[in-house]
């Protein structure tokens, strides 16, 4: 995660801690005091997603002498939306259900390790390719809370998510499909207001499939971008997720 990434979360805690201390300001009166007994509720979320993507470049070298490296230097927030289905298993556990959409982008920098920096077409050194994704997201999670203090009750979540890229294909340096699959973990808290619970909550999304698409018929006679698929041998999806539910 990137410096510009950690800043925006670390504003983010700080505005919790501030939503914790108004909440204790508040506890000698316990707002919806059973909320947590109902068999079924339901929410909706808004919040924001930082996209990553881990990269394993192989240190192919082209015919004319170019090793051609990828990476994702910086990362910028997205949005994400999502409806919210919670099935109450017992005290201390609850079975979540929250499809939605997350929109975002990636831009991934490629850099010739053998070329000239000063070499008087740049595109030999380094060229960069803008990732946009829109995703429709499945997050199945188990949430796992501790007794409830006063107004405040933290949880932890694991689960697995199911992802489907439905933006617009592109032929471009890298092609990656359009499915994948996620393991999460999390950590949030339920704060009790009079009229509803507010849970912010931060997640870890770690991407099992190979995402890059290694047969580009597009780009057969196109060698100067078919390099670029020809020197990554997979990309495997990252994402940390903030989100606020409203229940």
């Amino acid at each position: 995660m990137t410096h510009s990434a950690h800043r925006h979360i670390v504003l983010l805690l700080l505005a919790l801690s501030a939503l914790v201390t108004v909440a204790q300001r508040n506890d000698k009166v316990l707002n919806r005091q059973y909320a947590d007994l109902k068999r079924f509720h339901y929410g909706f979320s808004v919040g924001m997603n930082f996209q990553d993507m881990h990269i394993t470049n192989n240190g192919f070298v082209t015919e004319d002498g170019e090793q051609w490296f990828a990476e994702i230097p910086n990362h910028s927030p997205g949005f994400c939306v999502n409806v919210l289905a919670d099935l109450r298993l017992g005290q201390h556990f609850n079975l979540r259900f929250s499809p939605g959409m997350y929109f975002g982008n990636k831009v991934v920098q490629f850099r010739n390790a053998l070329g000239d920096p000063s070499a008087p077409e740049p595109s030999h050194y380094r060229q960069s390719q803008n990732i946009k994704c829109t995703y429709v997201v499945l997050p199945l999670d188990l949430k796992m809370s501790a007794l409830r203090y006063h107004n405040i009750r933290p949880y932890a979540t694991a689960g697995v998510m199911g992802v489907f890229d439905v933006s617009k294909d592109r032929s471009e340096q890298l092609k990656l499909k359009n499915t994948d699959v996620m393991l999460t973990v999390g950590m949030g808290c339920d704060f009790y207001l009079p009229y509803f619970k507010f849970c912010p909550e931060v997640k870890f999304c770690f991407g099992l499939r190979n995402l890059l698409q290694k047969n580009r018929p597009d780009l057969q006679e196109n060698p100067e971008m078919y390099r670029f698929t020809q020197s990554v041998s997979k990309l495997q999806d990252n994402m940390v997720v903030l989100t606020f539910y409203f229940e």
